[in-house]
């Protein structure tokens, strides 16, 4: 939902973009340079899946550009096939998102459980601090990177801190300036005006050029191309719209407003189908940027356009100023962006939530930082199912009694399906049981294939033993089945379970 766009809400928004796409520039080149690409490469995608993203996504605020996530990927394709396979590749992954907004599979985020989100953020807040040690490293005569020493350390330290404290501070004596940009710019003019030597963003690559160009890419169409840059395309596309649709859910925490996930999906994958014909690596959701944009109060798709706009301006016009700023300024910002992201709730609870939740939650922040997003969340999600599956299977329960028509009832508790199946059969005792045995499912849901023909295998024993068993209170779905196994099933008018057996759901 938008904010109302007064006077001063427009100043908050277009400072913000500012200071978004002061952050974005080194992220960019350096994510390039990871990739194996030019820098501009980098710049236009963040320029394009930013632009359009903010203008067609779901998520006022929230923004998108080139990531470092989608750069491991996509380093092997261009080390062993070139810069002219990511492209199509680009367009592939967006056509891929386009099909998935299509059929809006985006609503599958729905099934990331709350710890993994917080393993999520944990792990990229670590993620985004370890990135920013990288400039703390100069290359030494044989282009080696090499940590700092001396002064020069202790003024990139210094600097650092500076900004950290200005952000820090500043929002304490004045909400009136955004603390970001003012800590770029005075720790810029602090080393301006002292003649501080020390690393500035043009020290990373030049980041001149001029406005992108349409281009068809330079691949052969054939069934060969397709199978080479269809997998990347599928790997790009999984994790560009996982990370996307997480950021997402998280600023809609943050600002307490709802998106629309089969939109997003729409936006990203028109945005990378538009940056692999205009020369991009393709992009998604970046965290950080989106969590220096919100917390600087922009709430309104203005702050994405402006910050697309700023950086297409730096490329056009600002690149001697640009390269001008000092690191440490920007690297302050996102020490500030890590501390500020990361869930420090989380590490109050770790103790007052269940053992098995604590441990998905450090399992996802570990391998978010190990490996890589896809890989983390996909685990957790795993293993929050497998720990849910294994309580619900455990909690498969009965009471019995004497009914009013003498017959020994059996109360069900719990969910019937493939896991608790074991423990089902064991609430049972066919040759003890009397005659009459009736099975009551008004506590019980009855969840897949495997339940029925548990169902059917029970009702068997008793028959084989000259008993009589009766299933009562099934839902209608259940019954049906049942009957045409011809198994004996009562319902009861009134008192019939609206559910559907799941499997019928799929």
């Amino acid at each position: 939902m938008n904010t109302k766009l007064s006077l001063k809400q427009i100043k908050t928004e277009i400072l913000s973009g500012a200071t978004v796409a002061l952050a974005l520039v080194p992220e960019a080149v350096a994510f390039a340079l990871v990739a194996h690409v030019n820098p501009l490469v980098a710049l236009y995608a963040a320029f394009f899946v930013g632009l359009i993203t903010a203008a067609f996504g779901s998520r006022p605020g929230m923004i998108s550009g080139a990531t470092g996530a989608l750069a491991v990927v996509i380093v092997s394709l261009v080390i062993n096939h070139g810069v002219e396979y990511l492209f199509a590749t680009v367009i592939l992954m967006g056509l891929l998102q386009l099909l998935v907004g299509l059929l809006h599979l985006g609503k599958l985020i729905r099934i990331v459980p709350h710890p993994v989100m917080l393993g999520f953020v944990n792990g990229l807040a670590i993620v985004i601090f370890l990135s920013q040690l990288r400039h703390f490293k100069v290359a030494d005569s044989a282009g080696t990177l090499q940590w700092m020493q001396g002064a020069e350390l202790y003024t990139m330290i210094g600097l650092v801190a500076l900004a950290m404290l200005i952000i820090h501070f500043l929002p304490k004596l004045s909400k009136a300036l955004p603390a970001l940009l003012v800590a770029i710019f005075f720790v810029y003019g602090v080393t301006y005006f002292f003649e501080i030597d020390t690393l500035k963003v043009g020290n990373m690559a030049s980041i001149a050029g001029g406005f992108p160009q349409f281009h068809i890419p330079m691949v052969s169409f054939s069934w060969n191309t397709l199978y080479t840059i269809l997998p990347y395309s599928i790997i790009l596309a999984v994790i560009g719209l996982t990370e996307s649709l997480l950021t997402l859910t998280l600023v809609d925490e943050i600002t307490e407003t709802h998106s629309h996930n089969s939109q997003e999906c729409l936006a990203q994958g028109l945005a990378n189908v538009v940056t692999g014909f205009f020369g991009g690596m393709g992009g998604c959701a970046m965290i950080g940027q989106s969590m220096i944009n919100i917390r600087s109060g922009a709430r309104n798709r203005l702050s994405g356009i402006s910050a697309a706009l700023f950086l297409l301006g730096f490329v056009l016009f600002g690149a001697p100023f640009v390269e001008s700023i000092p690191m440490a300024a920007l690297v302050g910002v996102m020490f500030m962006v890590a501390i500020g992201t990361f869930a420090w709730s989380s590490l109050r609870i770790i103790n007052k939530i269940p053992r098995g939740d604590a441990a998905v939650i450090v399992l996802v922040s570990a391998l978010t930082v190990i490996f890589d997003l896809a890989i983390a969340v996909f685990a957790g999600v795993v293993v929050s199912a497998l720990m849910y599956t294994w309580d619900s299977a455990t909690h498969m329960t009965a009471t019995s009694e004497e009914n009013k028509n003498k017959e020994k009832e059996y109360h069900l508790h719990g969910p019937l399906f493939f896991a608790s199946i074991s423990s089902f059969r064991g609430l049972f005792d066919a040759k003890k049981d009397p005659q009459q045995v009736v099975v009551n499912f008004q506590y019980c849901r009855v969840w897949d294939h495997s339940a029925l023909e548990a169902l059917k295998r029970l009702s068997q024993r008793y028959k084989e033993m000259g008993k009589d068993l009766r299933y009562v209170r099934l839902s209608l779905d259940c019954a049906k089945l049942l009957e045409r196994s011809g198994i004996i099933v009562q319902l009861d008018k009134g008192h019939v379970p609206r559910y559907e057996v799941a499997a019928n759901n799929i």
